[in-house]
Formats: C-alpha cells, sequence, structure tokens
C-alpha cells in the first residue's frame, strides 16, 4: 500500500508568547504542484518559507493554507484623534442651542468612527524571530499531518484501482473466449460467401480472392488488442506497488487502455464482444477518475 491522494485536510495550532495560531491546510487534485498561502500581511516574507516546506514535502496537488495568528491584548491600546474630537465638539456647540438638539456628550462623540481606535503595537524584532521559528517548526508537523492523509485516502484507493485491475482481467477473459466462438461464426458465414461467388457469372480470380480473403483476417484480428491491453494492465498493476508517485504514468495508461478497447469494439463484429467492450469501457473510466486523484 503506496499510493498517495492529492486529497487531504488538516489543521493545527499552537502558541508562542504573546502569540496564538492556527493553520489550515487543505489539497485537491491538480497536474502539477500549486500552492496558494493565506498568511498576516505582518509576516513579511514569511509566505516564500512556507511555499518552500510544502514544495520539498509534495510533488503534486492545488495546495490551500490559511494562517491566522492572534496576539494578547497586553499589546493593544485605545488611541483618540484629538484633532477629529475637537472638530466634533466645536461643531456639536455650534448646533446646541437649536430646538430640538440635544447637548452632545463625550462618550457619544467617541462612539463616532475613527475618533477612538484599538491599536496594536507592532512586534519587535526577537519576538517576529521567535514567531516565525515556533511556526516553522509547527509547519513540518501540519505537513507530516497532511502527507498522512493523503496516504491514508490513497490506501483506500488502491484496494478500488486492484480491484478494478481485476475486473478488466476478467473481461479480457472472456472477450478471448468470445473471439474463440466468433472465429467459427466468421469461417462458416466467409465459406457461405465463397460458395456464392463460385456460383456467379463472373467469378473472382484467385488472385483477388485471396487479397479479399488476407484483408478480411487482418480487420478481424484482435490479438495484437488483448496483448497489449494484458501488458498494460500488468505494467498499472506493477505501479500500483511503487514506493514513488505514479499518478501521471497511471493517467497515461489509462489513455492506453481506452484507445485499445476502442480498437477491440471496433473490430469486433460481434454483439457479444461488443458488449464486453463496452463494459471494459466503464472500469476504465472508473478507474481513471479514481486514478487522476493519485499524485
Amino acid at each position: 500500500m503506496t499510493l498517495a491522494s492529492m486529497t487531504g485536510f488538516t489543521r493545527r495550532g499552537g502558541e508562542v508568547g504573546p502569540f496564538r495560531w492556527n493553520w489550515e491546510i487543505k489539497s485537491v487534485n491538480n497536474k502539477g504542484l500549486e500552492v496558494r498561502t493565506k498568511i498576516p500581511g505582518f509576516l513579511d516574507g514569511f509566505d516564500i518559507d512556507v511555499k518552500k516546506k510544502i514544495s520539498t514535502a509534495l510533488n503534486r496537488g492545488s495546495v490551500f493554507l490559511n494562517l491566522q495568528v492572534d496576539r494578547s491584548a497586553d499589546n493593544e491600546r485605545f488611541v483618540v484623534n484629538e484633532s477629529r474630537l475637537a472638530d466634533l465638539v466645536e461643531i456639536a456647540a455650534r448646533y446646541s442651542d437649536q430646538p430640538g438638539v440635544v447637548p452632545a456628550s463625550v462618550d457619544g462623540l467617541m462612539a463616532i468612527k475613527g475618533v477612538v481606535d484599538l491599536v496594536s503595537e507592532e512586534p519587535a524584532e526577537d519576538e517576529l524571530a521567535s514567531l516565525k521559528a515556533a511556526l516553522l517548526t509547527d509547519l513540518k508537523l501540519l505537513i507530516a499531518d497532511l502527507a498522512a492523509a493523503r496516504r491514508d485516502e490513497g490506501r483506500r484507493m488502491e484496494v478500488f484501482l486492484a480491484k478494478q485491475l481485476e475486473n478488466m482481467h476478467d473481461l479480457l477473459a472472456a472477450a478471448k473466449i468470445a473471439v474463440g466462438d466468433r472465429g467459427v461464426a466468421m469461417r462458416e458465414r466467409f465459406t457461405a460467401q465463397i460458395r456464392k461467388l463460385e456460383q456467379s457469372d463472373k467469378p473472382v480470380s484467385d488472385e483477388r480472392l485471396a487479397q479479399e480473403i488476407a484483408v478480411m483476417a487482418v480487420k478481424a484480428d484482435i490479438q495484437e488488442e488483448f496483448d497489449r491491453l494484458e501488458s498494460h494492465f500488468d505494467e498499472a498493476a506493477s505501479l500500483l506497488a511503487e514506493k514513488k508517485p505514479v499518478g501521471r504514468r497511471l493517467d497515461f495508461l489509462c489513455q492506453e487502455f481506452n484507445r485499445e478497447t476502442n480498437t477491440l469494439c471496433s473490430k469486433s463484429g460481434d454483439a457479444q464482444l461488443t458488449k464486453i467492450g463496452v463494459d471494459l469501457k466503464v472500469l476504465i473510466d472508473q478507474f481513471r477518475e479514481q486514478v487522476q486523484n493519485i499524485e
């Protein structure tokens, strides 16, 4: 069991000094590796380190990472915009003698947007360095958790894919049996057609007859398709046991599965063999749908 899915999700949290954080990371399938991050602005440039760590651990997938960092309230304070408050006091005094106007209160004026703001002090350099170091340590565990989730999903997918390959082998065996029956029927039809030609007023020359027989034999022969499918199925089974990413190679093999099966159906000339070919195409589509989620 060595496959890894490109689908996974995990989260972690931690704290150091006045900071507390929460990570969330998820991944879905993609042709290559694409990493998108959402990181607080005061951690300028930290996203570069994050992307490097992820790209070292993962090979494929669209990865979305979100980091939230909160700081303790000890570093927050209220700041009053004195000039704006003074302007408001002056305006309130100007209209205080108007009928129906209630005298303005200081707390009412301070509730106006922009008069009072809650601000946080910029973290010191040593605090930022300590935070980044702690985050990078925690990031390793986060990525390991995501990789484990992808491997767990991969194990489930591997069981399904192995079963699908087994079913494909069974259908191929049934197709070979059907071809044996079809061969007898084709010979009988061909013999009947030859007899009709022999009774014709314009008989066909032996040379032309030999050419037609050769053409029919080539068109009817699907042993090559059987051999290729057998080889492709065996290669796919070997890839499932590989200890490295095989998603792209399996996806390519699925294209070959389809190509050979289409040729088999086009050459069948037999209802039973065509039905087997259609059933095989259904299995291949199901197989490829899962393969496209493999790293």
